[in-house]
């Protein structure tokens, strides 16, 4: 008995370990996609590295490739994720430490299929599945931008915090095979017309889908273009809301050209994640790319918005209200002694200085995170140039407690035509220790 009970064992033992052989065979010869010894087929000269660095800013490749207080493009920075932090690496042309010895071949295969140059498959926090609809002429024009237009830097790249099993890159190699299209099918025509050049923009370099587009449970975008429903409908990063691209109903094209370039437009001004999208990348987009951006989106069938509506009568009853200062619950009082005098009785703000509350995606959200991370921590707009000036709102952690900043935040979600949830003491308390957590 005991004998037949080890030849089981033995035969069970023996498929496992060729299913291992097996899969990694599969894996390696998947990690085979294009060609590593690839060449350039254009000229080096500055034009080209000066197409490369426009690129670059338009895939805000340095938002994630440098560290707090780091050296341009030298990594270092973590990136959370659910399986653990995984660091950005050095693509500065060091040699020792960066991309310097890596072929044309190694960079596109890289960037446009998640592959390494030592053949090992990347992690999806490189967004490879928007790059793989980057033409081979601009894929081109970055790899001589960051190879003789960007300062080597000497600086080793850091281990990513994964534990094993999950810190396994074979599985990802699957994962590209089910989630990530390949170049050869997927590169976007970058036609004259400015609604195809948006689309090239906004789902290659752009990459806004990893932020706007909601994730499956296997953790890829429900969607890379228009094709599919779930594309640009929104999502919730880091506890922020990320709100639907699609459509954007309650803005026009030029509100929306306006916000892309400078972080403020007539209704909103920006705050979180993206503060550093307009600050390093589409702040410094020539005009008529940002039109093309803004065509292509306002092109697209809207997504269904929240469940508020402007409704005239219950602005005005708010405004109203505020203008006759009686009768004041706790949040409204708070309201008007500090917020009253930046975005007024009427929750409508100052155009291009004081956002609009009235109606704000922020403020509506299902999540109240982000607003509470605005009372307290407060924000600013970046220093743009097409907007220089810095336009701060103070944070109000110090002077509110966890009860009254939810009685404010209550009366910003229920005041005028927002429709929004109420909030709790014990939200605030949660969001106050994840900003202190993260100084």
């Amino acid at each position: 008995m005991k004998n037949k009970s080890r030849s089981i064992l033995s035969v069970l033992l023996g498929v496992a370990v060729l299913a291992v052989v097996l899969a990694w065979i599969v894996a390696s010869l998947l990690n085979r996609s294009g060609d590593a010894e690839a060449k350039l087929t254009q000229a080096v000269n500055p034009a080209l590295i000066e197409k490369g660095a426009y690129l670059a800013r338009a895939g805000d490749c340095v938002a994630c490739h440098t560290s707090h207080g780091g050296k341009p493009f030298a990594g270092g920075l973590g990136i959370a994720s659910p399986i653990g932090t995984i660091y950005s690496t050095n693509i500065t042309p060091d040699k020792k430490t960066g991309i310097g010895n890596w072929t044309y071949g190694e960079f596109e295969r890289a960037v446009r299929r998640g592959i390494g140059h030592d053949g090992s498959a990347l992690y999806p926090a490189m967004p490879f599945p928007s790059y793989a609809k980057v033409s081979d002429a601009d894929t081109e024009a970055l790899y001589a931008y960051f190879m003789q237009g960007v300062a080597a830097v000497e600086q080793p790249n850091k281990a990513n915090d994964i534990p094993w099993p999950l810190s396994i890159r074979m599985p990802l190699t699957y994962w590209r095979a089910l989630f990530s299209p390949v170049p050869e099918a997927a590169v976007v025509s970058a036609a004259d017309t400015p609604v195809d050049r948006g689309a090239y923009l906004v789902q290659g370099l752009g990459h806004c889908g990893s932020c706007h587009t909601p994730r499956a449970l296997t953790m890829q975008e429900k969607g890379l273009d228009e094709s599919a429903g779930g594309y640009l409908t929104g999502a919730e990063l880091n506890g922020w809301n990320v709100p639907a691209l699609r459509g954007m109903p309650h803005w026009s094209e030029e509100e929306l050209i306006e916000y892309l370039g400078s972080g403020r437009n007539a209704k909103a001004s920006v705050a979180g994640e993206m503060t550093d999208v307009i600050a390093n990348s589409t702040s410094h987009m020539s005009d008529a790319d940002l039109q093309a951006m803004a065509a292509y989106l306002k092109s697209l069938t809207p997504a269904k918005g929240p469940a508020y509506q402007q409704q005239a009568e219950r602005s005005a009853a708010t405004t109203a209200k505020l203008t006759a200062a009686k009768d004041l619950t706790l949040g409204e009082r708070l309201y008007i002694d500090n917020c009253g005098a930046c975005h007024f009785v009427s929750g409508e703000g100052a155009q291009r200085v004081f956002p609009r509350l009235d109606g704000a995606s922020v403020v509506n959200a299902a999540n109240a995170d982000a607003l509470l991370h605005v009372i307290l921590a407060g924000a600013a707009t970046p220093s743009t140039e097409r907007a220089p000036s810095v336009l701060p709102m103070p944070g109000f952690a110090e002077r509110m407690d966890d009860a009254e900043v939810a009685q404010l935040a209550t009366f910003l979600r229920q005041g005028w035509s927002n429709q929004a949830s109420a909030v709790t003491a014990e939200q605030v308390h949660a969001v106050r220790a994840s900003i202190a957590s993260h100084h």
